[in-house]
């Protein structure tokens, strides 16, 4: 019984594998050298003196 359940287990996962090697698509990316890179420029950064005066009390 407990030869069996294995066996059938076994032969379903090989079963599995099989499937999943032959159903993997196989379509290549292209890659388009065409389109111009765009560089963005980096944010500016807040200050936080002139925000810290208007913030609450949070009570700890």
């Amino acid at each position: 019984m407990f030869y069996t359940i294995t066996l059938i287990l076994l032969v379903l996962v090989g079963i599995n594998f099989v499937l999943l090697k032959f159903s993997c698509n196989k379509t290549t990316k292209k890659v388009s050298s065409n389109k111009p890179l765009i560089l963005k420029k980096p944010a500016s950064t807040l200050t936080t003196g002139s925000v810290s005066g208007r913030l609450a009390a949070t009570g700890s």
